[in-house]
């Protein structure tokens, strides 16, 4: 990942960490009763971020390694992982994990894909997999179908400043068979959603790197038009976001 890629959440941790989707629990027992990863598989997440995917392995009985380069995403992931004696906290990248050869029984990468060289983390992962290893690319897709959904998304467009570039919908599923060639791989849908009140709906667009940080330019004017966006869609003074969670599953 190139460093601004790396240092671009550093101004966000706390938003990220109380305001990102976690992911469904039914993908740790499609993946137990569909490829035989069970807990006794060791496990790399790599672009691990807070460690929002590291804890959902770790609470299933996992051993993770946790693989992120940027500094404040992984001393925060320490901070809310470190009392649990199988997560470990590695300075790395996709590129270079430094783990060691043939190690991993799973390489799991999260939201991070979209930031990756896909090329140079396809050899890394090859490195670091046992044979037979797995690849498991897991990221929530926010769906943009209600009202609220494509007004919302409009918003981001609006206001974000790289969004269309760096959305993970670039990464279709060409590019992610691009990634996996000449193995082929599997591709699974689970349901999740997040309930806001506005403050929550706030802290989730900031959570966004695109978006401008508090104190910058263009702040306010986005705070406005989401106050109003939340006022006119909003039922029970709440708002629901909700995701297709993505899954694919391949070997390299």
């Amino acid at each position: 990942m190139a460093n601004n890629n790396t240092s671009r959440f550093s101004n966000r941790v706390e938003d990220y960490v109380k305001y990102r989707p976690g992911y469904p629990a039914e993908i740790i027992d499609f993946l137990q009763s569909q490829f035989g990863l069970y807990p006794d598989k060791i496990i790399a997440d790599v672009g691990a971020g807070t460690g929002i995917s590291a804890e959902l392995f770790l609470n299933a009985g996992y051993e993770v390694f946790a693989v992120e380069p940027n500094l404040e995403m992984r001393e925060k992931a320490v901070e809310l992982l470190a009392h649990l004696p199988a997560f470990h906290a590695i300075n790395g990248t996709a590129e270079n994990t430094t783990l060691e050869t043939g190690s991993i029984d799973a390489v799991v990468a999260g939201q991070a894909f979209h930031w990756f060289d896909r090329s140079a983390a396809r050899f890394e992962f090859s490195r670091i997999l046992k044979p037979e290893g797995l690849v498991v690319l897991i990221w929530n897709e926010r769906k943009t179908k209600s009202d609220f959904e494509v007004a919302y998304d409009e918003l981001i467009i609006k206001h974000g400043s790289d969004y269309v570039k760096v959305d993970h919908r670039n990464i279709d599923e060409t590019k992610i068979g691009e990634f996996f060639a000449p193995e082929p791989f599997s591709y699974h849908l689970f349901q999740n959603k997040q309930v806001f009140d506005f403050y929550g709906l706030q802290g989730r667009l900031f959570s966004s790197s695109y978006m401008p940080a508090r104190g910058e330019d263009g702040y306010e004017a986005m705070v406005a038009d989401l106050k109003q966006l939340f006022e006119h869609y909003k039922e029970d003074n709440s708002i629901t976001i909700h995701y297709d969670t993505k899954v694919y599953i391949g070997r390299v």
